[in-house]
């Protein structure tokens, strides 16, 4: 195949991130420690740069490059801004946290932006080898951030616990991928859709792979009963890292769920021999499990581990319907997830100072006399993560259940409604600390413009993006297209 330059602009948004990550590495390596400012501009404002570059490339066609191995389409555009824009947030957050810890490192930035190079990969994978390089540059980034505080115990503890789970679920997700391989002689996952298609292949071959390749899936996201590495990896790392792995990661594992099961393996949905009746027992459980463990939490960074994971299993029920508005809702409830659970974090790091970490219930106490604004936007915020209207996650949590009765499925999405009452109880047992407690804590809050006018614009998002859905809706459903 010739190589044509012209293939290099779909990937300009990666080649600038890359560019990006390495002038940070270098510039770090000659500024003194009380200049560490400029990585940190550096990386926010290539961060804003790759943004526009990804509007720019972005088009309605479909582009396959590389021989085949790269995609470049509407859902890859939409899911790319979504990673740039959190990450974008994430770092402006963890600034005044990493700071007042000492923490406040070139690393950090490197990492990061590495760690977003990977699932900016994996958003525009079109065959299991990029795939996997992707979602590898992403783990290797993640394990070493878990640890990025080398005097915390527990920062170390949980990185080796994620590094061999971690590990464990990449050997059973390229096991499935070779058996998958094995069967189909092809990695390429439009030739693999042709293969399915035609059913010419070995069946039992095959239902192995797919079953090892949703293993590794479920691990990635979080699912139950894959979900040990959650709540230990949210408690262990620095409250900054946590705020980082718990939202933009969560949009490349369902990029990597669409690309893996939709694009590649669409024919084999049906029902409970196929990768659907894999899917409905990872949702239910995942549900049941997350949001009863979570009830038993007295840290809110716990909490939240268990949360993302009765969430996880939402984003599953509208993948798992196999229909586009399935797909589209699952987009939909990802993206808002992201947001939520990046100001969730924001919130936790503004409450935090030196010397003290507000990771517990009790430290939420009284927030409402001491920062009635700050807790506005968390009540804001837990009412969206319950689901409760006018906030976006009561339409996102609609659209996931609305697309599961379209397909007869009616039992799962009264299971969904179910799980998400009793979820219900502990994000508002939040907002009664904040309002009806008396603050154990009277020291005032000291929190930078930057992060108080992005922290109140993100928790305003959860309201106006529930007054107005058919916005972000939209898009998703362009992105999805047929």
């Amino acid at each position: 195949m010739q190589f044509d330059s012209t293939q290099l602009i779909p990937v300009l948004p990666e080649i600038s991130l890359l560019t990006l990550a390495c002038v940070v590495l270098v510039v770090d390596l000659f500024i003194r420690e009380e200049q560490r400012i400029i990585s940190y501009g550096i990386s926010q404002v290539g961060l804003i740069l790759t943004l526009f570059i990804t509007i720019l490339v972005s088009q309605p066609a479909t582009q396959i490059l590389f021989d085949g191995s790269y995609i470049r389409d509407p859902m890859s555009d939409l899911l790319k801004v979504g990673i740039l824009l959190i990450t974008f947030i994430a770092f402006l957050y963890a600034k005044d946290y990493l700071r007042d810890r000492g923490l406040f490192k070139g690393e950090f930035y490197t990492l990061g932006l590495f760690a977003v190079l990977g699932m900016m990969i994996m958003t525009s994978a079109n065959s299991f080898l990029t795939i996997y390089l992707g979602l590898e540059l992403l783990a290797l980034c993640l394990y070493a951030l878990v640890a990025f505080n080398r005097n915390s115990p527990q920062g170390a503890e949980a990185a080796m616990k994620y590094f061999v789970l971690g590990a464990l679920a990449s050997g059973m997700l390229l096991y499935g991928i070779s058996m998958i391989y094995g069967a189909t002689g092809t990695l390429r996952f439009d030739e693999l859709a042709q293969v399915v298609d035609k059913g010419d292949m070995n069946q039992l071959v095959m239902i192995f792979g797919v079953v090892f390749l949703v293993i590794g899936l479920a691990f990635k996201l979080g699912a139950v009963p894959f979900h040990m590495w959650v709540p230990d990896v949210y408690h262990g790392a620095p409250t900054a890292v946590t705020l980082f792995i718990g939202s933009a990661p969560k949009i490349a594992a369902f990029a990597l769920a669409m690309r893996l099961l939709v694009d590649g393996l669409a024919d084999l949905h049906g029902g409970w021999e196929g990768w659907q009746g894999m899917l409905i027992i990872l949702a239910v459980l995942s549900m049941a499990i997350g949001n009863l463990i979570a009830i038993a939490q007295t840290n809110i960074k716990r909490m939240l581990a268990y949360s993302t994971i009765s969430h996880v299993g939402f984003i599953l029920l509208g993948i798992l319907a196999g229909t586009k508005e399935g797909y589209t809702a699952a987009m939909f409830y990802t993206l808002v997830y992201a947001l939520m659970s990046a100001g969730g974090f924001g919130v936790i790091i503004a409450l935090s100072r030196k010397g003290f970490e507000a990771e517990n219930l009790d430290d939420f106490k009284g927030l409402n006399q001491r920062n009635p604004w700050f807790a506005g936007m968390m009540l804001l915020l837990m009412f969206s993560m319950a689901g409760v209207p006018p906030t976006v996650g009561f339409f996102a949590k609609l659209f996931v259940l609305d697309a599961v009765v379209s397909v007869d499925l009616t039992w799962l999405a009264l299971v969904g409604v179910f799980f998400s009452i009793i979820g219900a109880f502990y994000y508002i047992r939040v907002i009664k600390i904040m309002y009806f407690d008396q603050p154990t804590d009277e020291s005032p809050l000291t929190v930078g413009m930057d992060t108080q006018v992005v922290l109140s614009l993100n928790g305003l998002a959860m309201l106006f993006l529930g007054l107005f859905p058919a916005g972000l809706l939209s898009l998703c459903s362009s992105a999805i297209g047929n």
